[in-house]
């Protein structure tokens, strides 16, 4: 059996034992020399110069819990090291998960207490799909993987905590009336595929008959016409889409609102104007929630913020933007609204969101003062 030394994440109990599949108990201790901190990349822990990195030693791991924690440790980019602690006031050699890759501290010591205010619910849940995989990937494979199973964390998250009431709704209906029968992840990459054997309350009272259901697992994102309401203009980006490729469609390239995931750890809000910047190099004067909407309820779990964005469009240019790390070649433009409805009148628009947009907008330009 190993001892191990935890000082970050995995001193929260309900994450270790998530991960490990069993309670582990440590007691306190200290590696010298150290502090906790920080990264400048991201809420996460790095050891630093400092006076006493504090965290657990946990004694006498199973060999499978120490397994499935060393899996969970390669998929967040960690490798084992041996380091020596101090418990009680004795030195003593333990084991410690290290970033893979060095990862400078910023100047701000790591908070337990903070971190899990503002991101422990969404690495728990996280930490939970990422357990199901355990056997049936290595944790290399993982590690592929768990920035999209983190999207799915929070944009699960997200859906109950920003639920609006449903005045239509039978409200006696909701989950607990669903009877998961068998559960499935087939496919797991950029995204993941869930196949379910399900049954579930019918309005008359009854219970349906079983049916089997497969549907695409992402997370949430945003979408964002940029408008120029003096100017009267918009602008649009076009792309190749890998789905409209997938349906064998003859132009696989789409003329679309600005659009993107929303990162671990952002609003709506704020990865609208991010997005906005990094494919049409533009800062917004003002974000317009239109609505958030299932853009395909039968098969997808996708959830779509859309907005309006204020912005200034002088000039009636194309442009570029995207990122070349997301394989993004992105061509903007530029036009009057008038335009853009004739576009969608001659059926040339065939994007969801941005018909939407285009409904939204063509209503409330035509109001007094609509954006004063």
């Amino acid at each position: 059996m190993t001892d191990l030394f935890v000082f970050g994440t995995l001193r929260d109990s309900e994450l270790r034992q998530l991960v490990a599949g069993c309670d582990l108990h440590g007691e306190p201790g200290e590696l010298p020399g150290h502090g906790v901190w920080r990264a400048e990349t991201g809420d996460y822990p790095v050891l630093g110069p400092g006076e006493g990195a504090v965290g657990l030693l946990l004694r006498d791991i199973p060999e499978d819990a120490l397994a499935r924690l060393s899996f969970y440790q390669q998929g967040v980019d960690h490798i084992t090291d041996t380091v020596e602690v101090t418990v009680n006031g004795a030195r003593q050699s333990a084991m410690v998960y290290l970033p893979a890759t060095l990862v400078q501290p910023a100047d701000e010591a790591w908070d337990l207490a903070k971190w899990t205010a503002r991101r422990g619910a969404m690495t728990r849940r996280a930490a939970t799909e990422a357990m199901t995989y355990f056997g049936k990937m290595s944790g290399a494979q993982l590690r592929t993987r768990m920035n999209t199973i983190r999207y799915r964390a929070e944009a699960s998250l997200r859906a109950v905590a920003t639920k609006p009431h449903l005045s239509w709704h039978d409200p006696s209906l909701d989950r607990r009336d669903i009877n998961v029968v068998r559960a499935a992840t087939p496919y797991v990459n950029y995204f993941a595929v869930g196949e379910y054997d399900l049954t579930h309350t019918r309005f008359d009272g009854s219970t349906s008959g079983q049916m089997n259901r497969g549907g695409f697992l992402m997370g949430d994102a945003v979408t964002v016409l940029p408008y120029d309401p003096v100017r009267d203009r918009v602008l649009l980006v076009e792309q190749f889409r890998f789905g409209i490729f997938l349906r064998g469609d003859p132009v696989p390239w789409s003329l679309e609102p600005v659009a993107g995931r929303i990162d671990p750890g952002e609003t709506p809000d704020q990865a609208a104007r991010r997005e906005t910047e990094e494919e049409a190099g533009l800062t917004l004067h003002r974000l317009i929630k239109l609505a958030g909407h299932y853009p395909s309820p039968a098969a997808v779990t996708e959830y779509l913020y859309s907005f309006i964005g204020l912005c200034d469009l002088p000039d009636l240019t194309q442009g570029e933007g995207g990122l070349d790390t997301e394989h993004e070649d992105i061509r903007t433009h530029i036009m009057g609204f008038d335009d853009l409805l004739a576009l969608a009148d001659r059926g040339e628009i065939e994007n969801t969101p941005l018909l939407f947009s285009i409904f939204w907008l063509f209503r409330e330009r035509g109001r007094p003062t609509p954006f004063a």
